[in-house]
């Protein structure tokens, strides 16, 4: 609403001079009264149309093909879209055989070529039936925005097909018929079919929100790097797992070492010297010269943990601040006569003795040929051009949290007291708590990429496994792990956020505290695995907090009985999608098999959400107003209109 000439605060020179140079540098855009009204007309004309679906997705770790799936099905979007366009025409299988093809492409052309089923017949159907569906798809959008969504090489002969009214279409029908006749007489129907499935998934999900943790455990996290960095549309919350390859693509002597060692463990070895091009020779060959053979801890794995505890005894001194700093340096707790590690009031049987490069007297130092691998590694790391394009996209489209449209999203947690208060966590000299600590680890992390000083490399590493990090959010027991046998050491107590935002009342303070107010603002969370088979639900605190924790590692499938969760926002309602696991493409492709997804409405709205109630809205309408300022200055002539 517009406020009256009395309500208005009055302007300050200072106001008034850089209003004045805004509004001279937005008419270099639109250069005339004419110009900025066409402007304004088409962005409030947007304002009236449908909001566009997010996808939102967690947890990856590397698993590309499943993945891939999720992202071709849009978390079952394609699916239902099919049903509503086709259900009156086609059968469940015949609706599956188009799914697939909307899917893998190539790959199902490919199959039924070769059983011999691909014929001009065939193609004239399935292209006809595919123009239908992204002709449906298309409808929240502007026609300019999907003629950018259209590959330039046939966005001519797109427009034409996608753009035609019911009424047209019939009148229409022998002009589209002939357009599609042509395609296939010019041999070029299989890469149209490419295109057009590309462009379906383009417009079913306007917007994917990757909500934390791409790496490790997977062998495949660069190839999921590859297909998010060419996304036309996404954003990402940086978690645990991926701050610790950004760290180590930093230099931070820690993160390398961890990062390694997670490959080591889940023998995915190939993501670092495949992927990313990193060799681990040098690292091998010390290893066997350095460690005896046939130990219950491989020479391998033995050598990187070892490198690993000593940098990380290194950061933890630098921080003697960080909670827990002292608890995590064990080295110097060592009895290797008696075969013993004093971890707190205890001592701990070790799985091995075998330490040959640990000094008693400074049980922290690397030793020569420990520093000699390891500076290498930090080479390697930080000459890795492929991981540094991945790492720096990351950093462009990615941060610790995102408030859009009334979610609040991140990977772990906001660091609480056991009483539900926001924790204070000592930050190079202050104390930062709730946003403001967020916000600090955000900054910290930029600065490890652009300045690299020791003290934001050091935070990388806290970020990744620190007790109070919020990409992690509990001890991790990194050296029990490795060196203790007794699985009671491996016990990792975790934040209070974890267990109180099962509260209504605790959930919509920490909103708040990010600027969400009302009852349909709620937290996104990532990283903790919903165990469906003990009956854990992933919708928590009524509705104010959403875990969707993707399970796409098989590691935890077991444990979770499912495959994971994703999350779908649409114009209609809010669904929880529950996954089973992927069969393989092979399946996908023989049998149509498909991601079968359980769907739980969340909330299903009164009426059809537009753009204007959305976060963009609010950014078109403050763009309105802008250009509304531009053209009382051309009417008043405080700026001149160009030609």
């Amino acid at each position: 609403m517009t406020q009256s000439p009395q309500q208005e605060s009055p302007e300050t020179p200072t106001d008034t001079v850089s209003q004045l140079r805004y509004l001279r540098l937005l008419s270099q855009r639109f250069p005339s009264r004419r110009a900025a009204m066409s402007e304004i007309i088409n962005l409030r004309a947007i304002l009236t149309l449908p909001r566009g679906t997010d996808h939102f997705i967690s947890d990856i770790h590397g698993e590309y093909e499943a993945f891939e799936h999720i992202l071709n099905n849009c978390s079952g979007v394609i699916r239902e879209q099919i049903r509503v366009v086709f259900s009156s025409e086609l059968d469940a299988h015949e609706q599956a055989e188009l799914r697939t093809l909307v899917y893998y492409p190539r790959e199902k052309i490919e199959r039924l070529r070769g059983g011999g089923l691909v014929d001009e017949a065939w193609y004239l159907q399935n292209l006809y039936r595919m123009v239908r569906l992204a002709r449906w798809v298309a409808g929240k959008y502007t026609r300019s925005k999907v003629r950018k969504s259209m590959p330039s090489e046939y966005a001519y002969i797109m427009d034409e097909l996608m753009h035609a009214t019911r009424d047209e279409e019939k009148v229409r029908h022998a002009y589209h018929r002939s357009i599609l006749e042509s395609v296939v007489a010019a041999g070029a129907a299989n890469d149209f079919i490419v295109a057009l499935a590309g462009l379906i998934k383009r417009l079913a999900v306007d917007r994917l929100h990757v909500v934390g943790d791409v790496f490790d455990r997977g062998e495949h996290a660069d190839k999921v790097m590859h297909v998010i960095e060419h996304h036309p549309s996404v954003d990402v919350q940086w978690g645990n797992h991926d701050i610790a390859w950004m760290g180590a693509a930093c230099g931070s002597a820690a993160c390398i070492c961890s990062v390694v060692r997670t490959c080591v463990r889940y023998g995915t070895l190939s993501s670092i010297e495949s992927g990313y091009g990193i060799s681990l020779r040098e690292l091998a060959l010390f290893a066997n010269r350095t460690y005896r053979a046939g130990d219950v801890v491989s020479p391998f794995q033995k050598a990187i943990d070892v490198m690993l505890f000593k940098v990380e005894g290194q950061t933890y001194r630098r921080h003697p601040d960080w909670r827990r700093a002292s608890e995590r340096l064990l080295l110097d707790k060592l009895d290797l006569a008696r075969g013993t590690v004093r971890i707190g009031d205890r001592d701990w049987p070790l799985k091995t003795c075998d330490f040959p490069t640990i000094d008693p007297e400074d049980p922290y130092r690397l030793s020569p040929g420990e520093k000699d691998v390891l500076q290498g590694l930090q080479a390697a790391f930080r000459d890795a051009d492929r991981l540094r394009r991945h790492v720096a996209f990351l950093y462009e489209r990615g941060s610790i949290y995102r408030v859009c449209d009334g979610n609040l999203l991140f990977h772990g947690c906001i660091p609480l007291a056991s009483d539900g208060s926001f924790c204070s966590v000592s930050c190079e000299g202050t104390w930062r708590r709730g946003r403001d600590y967020l916000d600090f680890c955000d900054s910290v992390a930029r600065r490890a990429w652009t300045r690299g000083d020791q003290s934001a490399l050091d935070w990388m590493y806290y970020l990744w496994c620190g007790a109070h990090s919020p990409l992690s959010g509990r001890v991790v027991k990194t050296f029990e792990r490795a060196f203790v046998s007794d699985r009671a050491a491996w016990e990792e107590p975790r934040d209070p956020y974890y267990d109180l935002t099962d509260r209504e009342d605790v959930c919509v303070r920490i909103l708040e505290e990010f600027g969400l107010h009302g009852p349909e603002c709620r937290i996104i969370n990532g990283h903790t695995p919903v165990r469906t088979v003990r009956g854990e639900s992933p919708v928590r605190a009524n509705g104010r907090k959403l875990v969707i924790d993707g399970g796409f590692c098989r590691a935890y499938h077991d444990k979770t009985g499912i495959a994971g969760y994703t999350l779908v926002s649409g114009s209609h309602d809010l669904r929880i999608k529950a996954h089973r696991p992927f069969l393989g493409i092979d399946a996908a492709l023989d049998d149509n098999a498909d991601i079968m997804s359980e769907s739980d409405v969340l909330r299903r709205y009164d009426h059809q959400v537009l753009v204007r109630e959305t976060d963009r809205g609010a950014d078109l309408r403050a763009q309105i107003q802008d250009l509304d300022a531009l053209v009382r200055a051309y009417q008043d002539g405080t700026i001149p209109e160009r030609a």
